[in-house]
């Protein structure tokens, strides 16, 4: 049995985990960055807040209202914004962010404002954390090797050509751009159900750059990447807790030599593979022992 702090790590990594897996989906799969995922995450924490204290709604419904809220917010964000190429898309995504723990700040009467909301009753444990994220996996595992997931690859290798063959850019890369908003907000109201009280500042550009940043450090285009990044990330802090206070700094210290040495992260467009780690080993000790012989 785990005790609570323990617990707790294994939970909040599976919040992240989420959040990450559809970042990976958006940024690894059309290129497309987005600074204003925190927003989304902040949409559904609130919702399935608002949803499980004044309506007495049942958490499973709460948290799958929280994310079709997020994933609606983000339907209508990218009917506006998603012809915007580049850093110009980053940007209309980073002020939106913003703007929504912005209103959270002043919206008192339903969020809290900066107070924050409590009295969430507490229904992530890590049980339910864990079968979250599999459940995740599982399902935008699927989605990439669906022809949804082919399109939005055939984006990423040359948009123009896939506009020739037919592919309407624009509606995958909205597609997309939804897909990863209802996984942050599926993200967001299982954190709000962990720790019973949230507020805006939780949800700041800070958490929007830590998605992005675990996104390209465990690998573009690659779930179990996203996967691996997601546990160095949150992982690495707790073995080393007395420096807690330089974490920001060793995640860019990690970001440099990621791009350094590895520009498409550590998994970039590749999947984990046990046979292939297995034939990996055998070529590097196994054909050595060979050659001597």
């Amino acid at each position: 049995m785990l005790n609570s702090f323990q617990e707790g790590v294994v939970v909040i990594c599976c919040v992240n985990m989420i959040a990450v897996l559809g970042m990976s989906v958006l940024t690894g799969f059309t290129r497309m960055f987005s600074f204003g995922n925190a927003g989304f995450m902040s949409i559904g924490a609130y919702t399935a807040a608002i949803c499980s204290v004044q309506f007495h709604i049942p958490f499973v419904i709460s948290i799958i209202i929280g994310a079709a809220v997020a994933g609606l917010v983000a339907f209508l964000l990218g009917s506006l914004t998603i012809r915007l190429r580049g850093d110009y898309f980053l940007i209309s995504c980073l002020g939106f962010g913003e703007c929504v723990r912005v209103l959270f700040n002043y919206t008192r009467n339903l969020t809290g404002g900066a107070n924050g909301y409590s009295n969430i009753p507490y229904r992530t444990t890590g049980l339910v954390a864990l079968i979250c994220v599999i459940l995740a996996f599982v399902i935008a595992w699927n989605f990439i090797h669906s022809r949804f997931g082919q399109a939005l690859s055939a984006i990423r290798e040359n948009e123009v050509a896939a506009a020739a063959n037919g592919i309407n850019v624009t509606r995958y890369k909205k597609l997309s751009f939804v897909f990863s908003a209802v996984y942050a907000g599926w993200a967001g109201g299982l954190y709000a159900h962990y720790l019973r009280f949230i507020t805006p500042a939780l949800f700041n550009l800070g958490k929007s750059c830590e998605l992005v940043i675990t996104t390209v450090l465990g690998g573009l285009g690659s779930l179990t990447g996203s996967v691996l990044g997601t546990l160095i990330v949150q992982l690495l802090p707790e073995f080393f807790r007395s420096l807690s206070e330089y974490r920001m700094l060793f995640y860019g210290i990690a970001v440099v030599l990621v791009i350094l040495l590895r520009p498409n992260g550590l998994f970039g467009y590749r999947e984990f593979s046990l046979k292939g780690t297995i034939a990996w080993f055998r070529r590097k000790f196994g054909g050595g022992k060979e050659a001597r012989s």
